[in-house]
């Protein structure tokens, strides 16, 4: 009787742990599909009912954030968009919202990629941290020199979003070969080794 609930048991996390990230992912999908239609599609509802079809919404979003990136590929236009954020960031309770979602969406940016300069081990004693090294120059902070030898390195948080950033010297780390990507997944999944049996890789 132990048996069979226990292989119960192993059957029904076998297509939980299956079905969980497929679960998460389409959620995901949906509620970002619905947010874009909400954005223009209740406006156009409201005001040109006659207008209004499902999914117009949605379709006016993806039209509107492509052409806002066409503009910003015009130095003019990137120059004038560039000016109205500088001032935006003279508000402090603008500032504080807009410039760390902005550093967040960065970070997950083709060029936001390219900051993340290398994927490292931070030696913290007699234990040892993976990284990502996101600065090595701070030249441009006025700290009086005190960060000469230092590099800033992320550090991501198992198991969940976020994680922390340590100013730690040069020789406390050691760069290893590795894309930050594998870096990223390690790290959040608390470098769990799952086996694919079916083409018999393992991670």
């Amino acid at each position: 009787m132990n048996h069979f609930l226990k292989t119960l048991r192993q059957i029904f996390l076998k297509g939980l742990f299956t079905f969980l990230p497929i679960a998460v992912t389409i959620y995901i999908i949906y509620a970002g599909i619905v947010i874009m239609e909400s954005m223009l599609g209740t406006t156009i509802q409201r005001f040109f009912p006659s207008l209004y079809v499902p999914g117009i919404g949605l379709l006016l979003t993806i039209v509107f954030i492509f052409l806002l990136g066409l503009l910003l590929n015009n130095i003019l236009t990137a120059s004038f968009f560039g000016n109205i954020e500088r001032q935006l960031m003279k508000v402090p309770f603008i500032k504080a919202i807009y410039s760390p979602l902005k550093d967040v969406m960065n970070l997950f940016s083709h060029n936001g990629s390219k900051e993340m300069k290398s994927v490292v081990l931070v030696d913290v004693g007699d234990i040892k941290m993976l990284g990502l090294v996101t600065r090595d120059d701070f030249s441009d902070i006025q700290v009086n020199g005190h960060l000469n030898d230092r590099v800033a390195v992320f550090v991501p948080l198992s198991y969940g979003l976020g994680g922390y950033t340590m100013l730690v010297s040069r020789s406390k780390i050691t760069e290893i070969d590795m894309p930050a990507e594998k870096a990223m997944s390690l790290a959040i999944t608390g470098w769990v080794k799952v086996a694919h049996k079916h083409d018999g890789e393992s991670r």
